[in-house]
């Protein structure tokens, strides 16, 4: 990657209402910083930034950059981040990572895909499947872009990162296996039609359906709720009398119907069985 000139200076206003005021007159500020140097605030022509922007390939650019007043005549430096204003697209902040000559760093580099692919030619589509890839090398090496030609790729193959040549005295890093650019299959009319349709049709409601207790199941039930054993069906004729155990108290009968108590009177309550006291304790032998 070849070196570019650009003139910067150290910031003489800060904060927010500064950095308003410094764009205001025709400058970004930027910031500088790695292993070298501590870090230091900058300010850089706003002209001079979109000339060496726009003449590039790519943000990634190598800057030989000359701060005024600087006991350093030279600092080698990367545009490591450029933040833009997010309707007028306008340069906010320009961030700056200082390198040695000598030093490998580590780069975020775009990938291009170089001629039509056969598969594409044929009906499929080609896909972008990483659009940067990260690579290592010394400042002098760097790529500005990565070119991969794309013209043999036919239906269902794929480019992985492993089958990319590097230019030389770069690295690329990550997983050989993981694919760039790949080669789809052409979609039909059904398949595309019945896509569509699947994802723009209502969700229907919900039917709830109660299955019906088969006879006797409710009773049987009932019976067993109020300590009755299984297989007892409840009593169900009016005037029926329930035997209760010891302890147990009679439910209260429903108005008009027989054998309720009436208004004053108290209910009757269950013989004790032989042996047993009111209270429904065994009596103890003497």
């Amino acid at each position: 990657m070849k070196s570019v000139a650009l003139n910067a200076f150290p910031r003489t206003l800060g904060r927010r209402a500064g950095s308003k005021s410094l764009r205001a007159s025709g400058r970004v500020p930027a910031v500088i910083y790695g292993k070298l140097n501590p870090p230091q605030n900058l300010e850089i022509k706003l002209l001079d930034i979109r000339d060496v922007v726009h003449g590039a390939a790519s943000e990634n650019v190598l800057l030989n950059l000359t701060v005024e007043g600087d006991p350093k005549p030279k600092r080698l430096a990367i545009v490591q981040d450029i933040q833009h204003h997010v309707l007028s697209n306008q340069v906010l902040h320009i961030d700056l990572h200082e390198v040695a000559e000598n030093e490998k760093v580590t780069l975020l580099v775009p990938v291009e895909g170089l001629g039509e692919a056969a598969g594409v030619k044929a009906g499929g589509t080609l896909e972008h499947v990483l659009f940067k890839l990260k690579v290592r090398a010394l400042p002098k090496d760097l790529p500005e872009n990565l070119v991969v030609d794309v013209s043999l790729l036919e239906i269902g193959q794929a480019i992985h990162i492993g089958d990319i040549k590097p230019p030389a005295g770069v690295e690329i890093l990550g997983d050989k296996h993981i694919s760039v650019l790949s080669v789809a299959a052409p979609i039909s009319e059904a398949e595309e039609a019945a896509a569509l349709e699947a994802a723009t049709a209502p969700v229907g409601e919900v039917e709830m359906i109660k299955e019906k207790k088969e006879e006797g199941e409710e009773g049987e039930a009932a019976v067993e709720e109020k300590g009755g054993k299984p297989g007892e069906k409840a009593a169900t004729k009016p005037g029926e009398k329930v035997a209760l155990k010891p302890g147990e108290k009679a439910a209260a009968a429903k108005p008009g119907e027989k054998g309720a108590a009436k208004p004053g009177e108290k209910a009757a309550a269950a013989a004790p069985e032989k042996g047993e006291k009111k209270g429904g304790k065994p009596e103890r032998k003497k």
